[in-house]
Protein backbone atom coordinates (compact mmCIF):
# COMPACT_ATOMS: atom_id res chain seq x y z
CA UNK A 1 0.00 0.00 0.00
CA UNK A 2 2.63 2.55 1.07
CA UNK A 3 5.31 1.55 -1.44
CA UNK A 4 3.25 1.28 -4.60
CA UNK A 5 0.23 3.48 -3.76
CA UNK A 6 1.29 6.37 -1.51
CA UNK A 7 4.64 7.09 -3.17
CA UNK A 8 3.44 7.09 -6.80
CA UNK A 9 0.46 9.25 -5.84
CA UNK A 10 2.67 11.65 -3.89
CA UNK A 11 5.16 11.83 -6.78
CA UNK A 12 2.39 12.64 -9.24
CA UNK A 13 0.90 15.37 -7.04
CA UNK A 14 4.25 16.94 -6.09
CA UNK A 15 5.57 16.68 -9.65
CA UNK A 16 2.54 18.30 -11.22
CA UNK A 17 2.59 21.11 -8.66
CA UNK A 18 6.35 21.70 -8.88
CA UNK A 19 6.95 21.31 -12.62
CA UNK A 20 3.97 21.04 -14.95
CA UNK A 21 1.92 23.90 -13.48
CA UNK A 22 4.89 26.27 -13.48
CA UNK A 23 6.22 25.44 -16.95
CA UNK A 24 5.54 28.98 -18.18
CA UNK A 25 6.39 30.81 -14.96
CA UNK A 26 10.00 31.44 -16.03
CA UNK A 27 11.61 31.32 -19.45
CA UNK A 28 8.98 29.43 -21.53
CA UNK A 29 11.54 27.89 -23.86
CA UNK A 30 13.66 26.52 -21.03
CA UNK A 31 10.97 25.61 -18.51
CA UNK A 32 8.67 24.16 -21.14
CA UNK A 33 11.38 21.71 -22.22
CA UNK A 34 12.58 20.85 -18.73
CA UNK A 35 9.28 20.50 -16.87
CA UNK A 36 7.99 17.27 -18.52
CA UNK A 37 11.39 15.59 -18.17
CA UNK A 38 11.70 16.50 -14.49
CA UNK A 39 8.12 15.37 -13.85
CA UNK A 40 8.91 12.01 -15.45
CA UNK A 41 12.08 11.70 -13.36
CA UNK A 42 10.24 12.37 -10.10
CA UNK A 43 7.51 9.91 -11.11
CA UNK A 44 10.14 7.23 -11.74
CA UNK A 45 11.52 7.82 -8.24
CA UNK A 46 8.06 7.51 -6.69
CA UNK A 47 7.24 4.32 -8.61
CA UNK A 48 10.55 2.57 -7.87
CA UNK A 49 10.83 -0.24 -5.30
CA UNK A 50 12.49 0.09 -1.91
CA UNK A 51 16.23 0.67 -1.81
CA UNK A 52 18.69 -1.75 -0.22
CA UNK A 53 20.11 1.05 1.96
CA UNK A 54 16.86 0.84 3.93
CA UNK A 55 18.09 -2.42 5.49
CA UNK A 56 21.06 -0.69 7.11
CA UNK A 57 18.96 2.28 8.21
CA UNK A 58 16.42 -0.13 9.74
CA UNK A 59 19.23 -1.69 11.76
CA UNK A 60 20.35 1.71 13.05
CA UNK A 61 16.77 2.73 13.86
CA UNK A 62 16.07 -0.39 15.92
CA UNK A 63 13.45 -1.54 13.41
CA UNK A 64 12.72 -5.07 12.18
CA UNK A 65 15.65 -5.83 9.87
CA UNK A 66 14.26 -9.20 8.73
CA UNK A 67 11.00 -7.53 7.70
CA UNK A 68 12.96 -4.78 5.96
CA UNK A 69 14.89 -7.30 3.86
CA UNK A 70 11.66 -9.14 3.02
CA UNK A 71 9.87 -5.93 1.96
CA UNK A 72 12.83 -4.81 -0.17
CA UNK A 73 13.01 -8.18 -1.90
CA UNK A 74 9.24 -8.30 -2.47
CA UNK A 75 9.01 -4.77 -3.88
CA UNK A 76 12.02 -5.39 -6.14
CA UNK A 77 10.45 -8.58 -7.48
CA UNK A 78 7.17 -6.77 -8.18
CA UNK A 79 8.90 -3.77 -9.76
CA UNK A 80 9.34 -5.37 -13.18
CA UNK A 81 5.56 -5.42 -13.59
CA UNK A 82 4.26 -2.74 -11.23
CA UNK A 83 6.73 0.10 -11.92
CA UNK A 84 6.03 0.45 -15.68
CA UNK A 85 2.27 0.29 -15.05
CA UNK A 86 2.37 2.93 -12.31
CA UNK A 87 4.58 5.27 -14.35
CA UNK A 88 2.27 4.99 -17.35
CA UNK A 89 -0.78 5.70 -15.16
CA UNK A 90 0.93 8.59 -13.33
CA UNK A 91 2.03 10.47 -16.44
CA UNK A 92 -1.28 9.94 -18.25
CA UNK A 93 -3.00 13.17 -19.20
CA UNK A 94 0.24 15.16 -18.91
CA UNK A 95 2.65 16.49 -21.49
CA UNK A 96 5.00 13.58 -20.85
CA UNK A 97 5.25 10.91 -23.55
CA UNK A 98 6.56 7.54 -22.39
CA UNK A 99 6.44 4.16 -24.09
CA UNK A 100 4.99 1.47 -21.84
CA UNK A 101 6.67 -1.30 -23.84
CA UNK A 102 10.07 0.40 -23.64
CA UNK A 103 9.65 0.95 -19.90
CA UNK A 104 8.69 -2.71 -19.35
CA UNK A 105 11.69 -3.90 -21.35
CA UNK A 106 14.06 -1.54 -19.51
CA UNK A 107 12.72 -2.59 -16.10
CA UNK A 108 13.08 -6.27 -16.98
CA UNK A 109 16.70 -5.70 -18.05
CA UNK A 110 17.59 -3.68 -14.97
CA UNK A 111 15.68 -5.71 -12.34
CA UNK A 112 15.12 -9.26 -13.57
CA UNK A 113 18.38 -9.82 -15.47
CA UNK A 114 20.73 -9.09 -12.50
CA UNK A 115 18.56 -11.17 -10.14
CA UNK A 116 18.50 -14.10 -12.57
CA UNK A 117 22.27 -13.83 -13.09
CA UNK A 118 22.89 -13.77 -9.34
CA UNK A 119 20.68 -16.81 -8.76
CA UNK A 120 22.40 -18.70 -11.58
CA UNK A 121 25.88 -17.90 -10.23
CA UNK A 122 24.85 -18.89 -6.72
CA UNK A 123 23.55 -22.21 -8.01
CA UNK A 124 26.24 -23.09 -10.56
CA UNK A 125 29.32 -21.52 -8.96
CA UNK A 126 28.71 -21.09 -5.21
CA UNK A 127 32.39 -20.57 -4.36
CA UNK A 128 32.72 -17.80 -6.94
CA UNK A 129 29.45 -16.29 -5.69
CA UNK A 130 30.73 -16.25 -2.10
CA UNK A 131 33.97 -14.60 -3.21
CA UNK A 132 32.06 -11.91 -5.11
CA UNK A 133 29.69 -11.28 -2.20
CA UNK A 134 32.58 -9.96 -0.10
CA UNK A 135 33.05 -7.04 -2.47
CA UNK A 136 29.44 -6.59 -3.60
CA UNK A 137 28.40 -3.98 -0.98
CA UNK A 138 31.43 -1.77 -1.67
CA UNK A 139 31.02 -2.18 -5.43
CA UNK A 140 27.34 -1.25 -5.16
CA UNK A 141 28.13 1.95 -3.27
CA UNK A 142 30.80 2.92 -5.81
CA UNK A 143 28.55 2.22 -8.80
CA UNK A 144 25.61 4.17 -7.35
CA UNK A 145 27.92 7.09 -6.56
CA UNK A 146 29.32 7.04 -10.11
CA UNK A 147 25.85 6.84 -11.69
CA UNK A 148 24.41 9.68 -9.61
CA UNK A 149 27.55 11.79 -9.88
CA UNK A 150 27.57 11.34 -13.64
CA UNK A 151 23.95 12.47 -13.91
CA UNK A 152 24.58 15.60 -11.84
CA UNK A 153 27.72 16.41 -13.84
CA UNK A 154 25.89 15.88 -17.13
CA UNK A 155 23.15 18.32 -16.14
CA UNK A 156 25.33 20.79 -14.24
CA UNK A 157 25.46 23.31 -17.08
CA UNK A 158 21.67 23.24 -17.38
CA UNK A 159 20.85 23.33 -13.68
CA UNK A 160 23.45 25.94 -12.72
CA UNK A 161 23.39 27.95 -15.93
CA UNK A 162 24.07 31.65 -15.67
CA UNK A 163 21.97 34.65 -16.64
CA UNK A 164 21.11 35.26 -20.25
CA UNK A 165 20.59 38.75 -21.56
CA UNK A 166 20.63 40.27 -18.08
CA UNK A 167 17.65 38.21 -16.92
CA UNK A 168 17.78 35.37 -14.43
CA UNK A 169 17.78 32.15 -16.39
CA UNK A 170 15.14 29.56 -15.60
CA UNK A 171 17.91 27.02 -15.20
CA UNK A 172 19.22 28.88 -12.14
CA UNK A 173 15.90 28.19 -10.44
CA UNK A 174 15.71 24.53 -11.44
CA UNK A 175 17.98 23.07 -8.74
CA UNK A 176 16.05 24.45 -5.71
CA UNK A 177 12.77 23.36 -7.28
CA UNK A 178 13.99 19.84 -8.08
CA UNK A 179 15.68 19.46 -4.70
CA UNK A 180 12.60 20.73 -2.87
CA UNK A 181 10.29 18.37 -4.74
CA UNK A 182 12.54 15.37 -4.03
CA UNK A 183 12.79 16.22 -0.32
CA UNK A 184 9.02 16.70 -0.14
CA UNK A 185 8.37 13.34 -1.81
CA UNK A 186 10.63 11.42 0.56
CA UNK A 187 9.31 13.28 3.62
CA UNK A 188 5.77 12.26 2.66
CA UNK A 189 6.98 8.68 2.28
CA UNK A 190 8.58 8.56 5.73
CA UNK A 191 5.58 10.23 7.41
CA UNK A 192 2.87 8.18 5.68
CA UNK A 193 4.88 4.97 6.04
CA UNK A 194 4.91 5.45 9.81
CA UNK A 195 1.45 6.93 10.37
CA UNK A 196 -0.58 4.39 8.36
CA UNK A 197 0.64 1.20 10.11
CA UNK A 198 1.01 2.84 13.53
CA UNK A 199 -2.11 5.02 13.76
CA UNK A 200 -4.55 3.35 11.37
CA UNK A 201 -3.59 -0.32 11.58
CA UNK A 202 -2.27 -0.39 15.19
CA UNK A 203 0.97 -2.14 14.26
CA UNK A 204 3.88 -2.23 16.69
CA UNK A 205 6.56 0.44 16.90
CA UNK A 206 9.30 -1.65 15.25
CA UNK A 207 7.05 -2.67 12.35
CA UNK A 208 5.91 0.93 11.81
CA UNK A 209 9.49 2.16 11.74
CA UNK A 210 10.37 -0.52 9.20
CA UNK A 211 7.49 0.40 6.88
CA UNK A 212 8.37 4.09 7.23
CA UNK A 213 11.98 3.51 6.19
CA UNK A 214 11.01 1.16 3.35
CA UNK A 215 8.50 3.68 2.01
CA UNK A 216 10.71 6.74 2.30
CA UNK A 217 13.87 5.19 0.83
CA UNK A 218 13.49 4.33 -2.85
CA UNK A 219 15.77 2.58 -5.31
CA UNK A 220 16.95 5.85 -6.83
CA UNK A 221 19.61 4.21 -8.97
CA UNK A 222 16.88 2.22 -10.71
CA UNK A 223 15.00 5.45 -11.47
CA UNK A 224 18.15 6.93 -13.03
CA UNK A 225 18.88 3.84 -15.13
CA UNK A 226 15.27 3.60 -16.31
CA UNK A 227 15.24 7.27 -17.31
CA UNK A 228 18.32 6.68 -19.45
CA UNK A 229 17.17 3.33 -20.82
CA UNK A 230 13.91 4.63 -22.28
CA UNK A 231 15.67 7.46 -24.10
CA UNK A 232 14.18 10.26 -22.02
CA UNK A 233 15.61 13.77 -21.80
CA UNK A 234 18.85 13.75 -19.71
CA UNK A 235 17.11 15.99 -17.15
CA UNK A 236 14.76 13.08 -16.34
CA UNK A 237 17.68 11.41 -14.55
CA UNK A 238 18.28 14.38 -12.24
CA UNK A 239 15.52 13.74 -9.63
CA UNK A 240 16.77 10.17 -9.19
CA UNK A 241 20.37 11.32 -8.77
CA UNK A 242 19.40 13.88 -6.12
CA UNK A 243 17.04 11.38 -4.50
CA UNK A 244 19.87 9.00 -3.62
CA UNK A 245 21.48 11.62 -1.38
CA UNK A 246 18.22 13.07 -0.05
CA UNK A 247 16.61 9.87 1.16
CA UNK A 248 19.90 8.63 2.65
CA UNK A 249 20.26 11.84 4.69
CA UNK A 250 16.60 11.92 5.76
CA UNK A 251 16.62 8.23 6.66
CA UNK A 252 19.84 8.54 8.65
CA UNK A 253 18.53 11.53 10.62
CA UNK A 254 15.26 9.72 11.35
CA UNK A 255 17.11 6.56 12.41
CA UNK A 256 19.40 8.57 14.70
CA UNK A 257 16.36 10.26 16.28
CA UNK A 258 14.67 6.92 16.95
CA UNK A 259 17.92 5.50 18.32
CA UNK A 260 18.28 8.49 20.66
CA UNK A 261 14.63 8.22 21.75
CA UNK A 262 15.08 4.52 22.53
CA UNK A 263 18.17 5.31 24.61
CA UNK A 264 16.33 7.93 26.64
CA UNK A 265 13.39 5.58 27.15
CA UNK A 266 15.70 2.84 28.44
CA UNK A 267 17.36 5.24 30.88
CA UNK A 268 13.98 6.34 32.23
CA UNK A 269 12.86 2.72 32.65
CA UNK A 270 16.12 1.78 34.40
CA UNK A 271 15.77 4.75 36.74
CA UNK A 272 12.19 3.79 37.58
CA UNK A 273 13.27 0.21 38.28
CA UNK A 274 16.04 1.42 40.59
CA UNK A 275 13.57 3.63 42.44
CA UNK A 276 11.14 0.73 42.77
CA UNK A 277 13.87 -1.54 44.14
CA UNK A 278 15.03 1.16 46.57
CA UNK A 279 11.49 1.88 47.69
CA UNK A 280 10.83 -1.81 48.26
CA UNK A 281 13.93 -2.11 50.46
CA UNK A 282 12.87 0.87 52.60
CA UNK A 283 9.40 -0.61 53.10
CA UNK A 284 10.97 -3.90 54.16
CA UNK A 285 13.14 -2.21 56.77
CA UNK A 286 10.21 -0.24 58.14
CA UNK A 287 8.18 -3.44 58.50
CA UNK A 288 10.98 -5.09 60.48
Amino acid sequence: LCQFCIMPLAASVVGRAAFLRVATSFDPAMAGAAAPALFLGLTLVGCSPGGTASNLVSLIAGADVALSVLLTAASTALASVVTPLLVKLSVGGSAVAVSGAALCAATARVVLAPVALGMALNDRAPSFSRACSRFAPFASVVLVALICGGVVAQNASTVLGGAAGGAISASRLLLPRVLGSVLTLHSIGFAAGYAIPRRLLNFGERTSRTVSIETGMQNSALAVVLARSIGADPLASLPGALSATCHSCLGSVLAAYWRFADGRKRKVEEKEEEEDVGGGGDDERETK
